[in-house]
C-alpha cells in the first residue's frame, strides 16, 4: 500500500507474533499485574486452563503495533494531521492465549467520519489454530497539524 491522502475504509494490516514467557513476565513487571493466572505455573496447573495465560492488556498492547503500521501508509501523517488513539471499545477476550501461542493481529478500517476526523477499525486476534481470541474496535482521531 503506497502513501494516500486520507485513511480509507477497507485499509488493513496484519502481523504474527509468538507470545513468549518473557513477554508475559516483562509485561507483569511493567504493569504491576502479578496475578497468579499470569505468573504462577503451579497455581494455573490446578485451573481448567492447566497453564499460565497472557494478560489481556498485553494483547491490547500488541494491537497498538497494528495501528502504528496502518498510519505509516498515509501522507496525512506527515502533511495534514497527527493520528492519536482515542481508545478501544467493545474489547472482548474470547479465548485464553498461552505461552508459545502464535497470534495474528488484524486491523481493518471499517469507517472514517470526516466531520469528526475519526477512523474506526475492527481488531481481531486469532491463535495458531485460527480461533478468535480477542476482538475490539479502535477509534483514532486525526488531529489537524498546526500551520507552519
Amino acid at each position: 500500500m503506497g502513501k494516500r491522502d486520507s485513511i480509507q475504509k477497507g485499509s488493513e494490516v496484519s502481523f504474527r507474533k509468538t507470545v513468549t514467557e518473557d513477554d508475559i513476565n516483562q509485561f507483569a513487571q511493567l504493569s504491576g499485574d502479578f496475578a497468579p493466572n499470569h505468573v504462577d505455573e503451579a497455581f494455573m496447573k490446578k485451573s481448567a486452563y492447566g497453564k499460565r495465560i497472557a494478560h489481556g492488556a498485553l494483547l491490547i498492547a500488541y494491537t497498538s503495533q497494528a495501528s502504528s503500521q496502518i498510519i505509516e501508509d498515509y501522507s496525512a501523517v506527515e502533511k495534514n494531521a497527527t493520528p492519536i488513539s482515542l481508545g478501544y471499545d467493545r474489547i472482548r477476550f474470547i479465548k485464553p492465549v498461552f505461552i508459545d501461542d502464535e497470534i495474528t493481529v488484524r486491523y481493518i478500517v471499517e469507517s472514517y467520519d470526516a466531520e469528526a476526523a475519526r477512523s474506526y477499525a475492527k481488531i481481531e486476534i486469532t491463535n495458531q489454530e485460527g480461533q478468535l481470541v480477542m476482538v475490539a474496535t479502535h477509534i483514532m482521531k486525526w488531529v489537524p497539524n498546526a500551520e507552519a
